[in-house]
């Protein structure tokens, strides 16, 4: 038997067809920006093709030859992708032990310090932006890996959603782990972090993309070109003064930047339903 379709449906899919179209068609005129001269780019109407220049453009965005700034765009995302990761795995490693510790042991104004952690969502970055930003240059971290990492890896919502997992797993659990012999650390490795895969994994997800789309933060610590993020010399490369600005090279970095973060996306997405679908359980 043929389910006959409603007019309903057919108009739903229509419209997310023109949502596609209407998300993709920017990312289309950055591709046909990315592959012709500027000359080419400026003269009226814009080209709606792909031009001859592609590969021209982006072996000098990927050389670095004649663009604004010295350093390549293959050393900016290299140091996005070390900032990137290094705050996710930051992330998840600093939450999943408070929240283990929150949860899982009893210590003196437990729920107070809880409390504090999860007050500091409402301080946005900028009220804690020019302390930070003296400590890290006290300590010396200015034009480090380490000074764009470290301010960042303290996270409040990801401890308050661990903590809200844990709750969730059965006492039972853990005084089996107990009667067992195993420690608090062993029944953390062995039982409480294969549990949080799917968690673990629809937060990587998050946080990595939050890491690599870091704009202020990097601008403020960096000064030495070779410390620059990928967003930093997109804006360093839109900064020039009498010139045009080199659209087509600025639309292939652009486009490069946004492989990775679509890499991540498109390879963890089972496991960033899975981990949204449990955590609404």
């Amino acid at each position: 038997m043929v389910e006959k379709r409603s007019l309903l449906d057919y108009l739903a899919h229509l419209l997310l067809l023109l949502g596609i179209g209407l998300m993709i068609f920017p990312v289309y005129i950055a591709f046909v920006a990315s592959s012709h001269t500027l000359p080419e780019l400026m003269t009226a109407p814009m080209p709606l093709l792909p031009g001859g220049a592609f590969f021209d453009n982006y072996w000098q965005v990927l050389t670095g030859k004649n663009l604004a700034i010295g350093t390549p765009v293959w050393q900016m995302m290299f140091n996005s992708l070390i900032m990137a990761l290094g705050i996710t795995i930051g992330k998840i490693t600093i939450s999943m032990l408070a929240a283990f510790a929150i949860v899982y042991f009893r210590f003196p104004f437990r729920m107070l310090f809880f409390w504090v952690i999860f007050i500091t969502l409402m301080l946005p970055v900028e009220v804690r932006i020019l302390p930070t930003y003296q400590v890290v240059a006290s300590m010396g971290m200015l034009d480090s890996h380490m000074g764009l990492i470290l301010p960042l890896i303290a996270s409040a919502t990801a401890t308050f959603l661990f903590r809200q997992f844990f709750m969730t797993v059965p006492n039972e659990l853990c005084e089996a782990a107990k009667m067992d012999g195993a420690g608090p650390m062993r029944f953390f490795f062995d039982i409480l972090l294969p549990m949080s895969k799917t968690s673990i994994a629809a937060l990587f997800v998050i946080l990595f993309i939050y890491g690599w789309n870091q704009y202020l933060w990097p601008l403020l610590v960096t000064t030495k070109e070779e410390y620059y993020t990928i967003l930093i010399g997109i804006n360093r490369m839109l900064s020039v003064s009498d010139e045009l600005p080199q659209w087509p090279i600025i639309m292939a970095t652009t486009l490069l930047a946004m492989i990775p973060p679509v890499i991540v996306v498109v390879v963890m997405q089972r496991q960033f339903v899975r981990g949204l679908i449990d955590a609404e359980k």
